[in-house]
């Protein structure tokens, strides 16, 4: 008994509606559950300018602050160095600036670190740079004084053991703090910029 032959007329495989179906809910597939998390991959940096970081997007409760010590406290730059273990973690620096603010927000800040502006009606620290460093030799007033005057200070005129350069570039984090500009009271970043300027050190990271 032989197989039966295909008759005219009758077709043969998938159906072409099956075939179509079958796209059509591949495509959806597609849509729902690939597109929308492709949206929340963050294209990495260009480079060159410098990276910005949301406030306390790397700070959770995991991040210890590190010890630290005021090293030099120059009253008429309102300015503070503080040391801190050089195995210290960036983000550590970032807790620890964290710890900073939140401490000067609650107005407790003065019983950790000297008043920089111990009259000043907007209170103890209206005014106030700190310098984080991890090295002891750099964590000093000369660091301080040559990055409070700026990038562009006359060098001849405002001699230092500590070039302005090279300060920057041991600068683990800096917090600024300026309660009469109410546009930018207060300023945190890895590493030292001048925004200003636009002198950045080479691991300058905005935090805030």
């Amino acid at each position: 008994m032989s197989e039966e032959e295909p008759t005219e007329g009758r077709r043969v495989g998938v159906h072409p509606l099956i075939v179509v179906f079958g796209v059509i809910f591949g495509l959806w597939l597609f849509i729902t559950l690939i597109i929308p998390k492709s949206k929340n991959i963050k294209a990495p940096g260009s480079g060159g300018a410098p990276t910005s970081q949301e406030p306390g997007s790397s700070f959770s409760s995991s991040d210890l602050v590190p010890s630290f010590e005021a090293i030099a406290v120059i009253p008429g730059m309102n300015a503070i160095t503080l040391l801190v273990p050089p195995a210290t973690t960036d983000s550590q620096i970032n807790a620890l600036i964290r710890y900073l603010q939140t401490n000067r927000t609650a107005g407790q800040l003065g019983t950790i670190l000297p008043p920089t502006t111990p009259e000043d009606k907007l209170g103890e620290f209206a005014i106030a740079d700190f310098y984080i460093f991890s090295e002891e030799k750099y964590a000093v007033g000369d660091s301080a004084k040559a990055l409070g005057r700026g990038a562009h200070a006359p060098g001849e005129f405002y001699p230092s053991s500590i070039p302005y350069e090279v300060a920057m570039e041991h600068v683990r984090g800096h917090y600024a703090v300026d309660l009469y500009n109410p546009n930018q009271p207060e300023s945190a970043s890895l590493g030292f910029g001048e925004e200003a300027t636009g002198v950045y050190s080479k691991r300058y990271q905005r935090l805030f």
